[in-house]
């Protein structure tokens, strides 16, 4: 039978993991999110408004307000 850890040592090494897992993913999370921008842009060049709903999610996000709100001129400027 394993021998019990004591509950400090264990929030300890679930910290530190944490803290790990969080360097890591968020390297990852910069890449996607990279990819995603510049996949968006491309598709905000060739296309024509109103965008896919995955677009319009995007362009929303990225400017602060709903789509519904959002001109064909605010949108293109964000393919440059």
């Amino acid at each position: 039978m394993a021998d019990r850890m004591s509950t400090r040592l264990r929030y300890d090494r679930i910290r530190d993991n944490g803290a790990i897992s969080r360097t890591l993913n968020g390297h990852k999370k910069r890449k996607a999110n990279a990819s995603r921008d510049a996949r968006m842009k491309k598709l905000i060049a060739g296309g024509k408004f109103p965008f896919t709903p995955a677009v319009q999610s995007w362009i929303s996000t990225q400017l602060g307000i709903p789509f519904s709100q959002v001109t064909e001129e605010q949108a293109k400027s964000l393919a440059k």
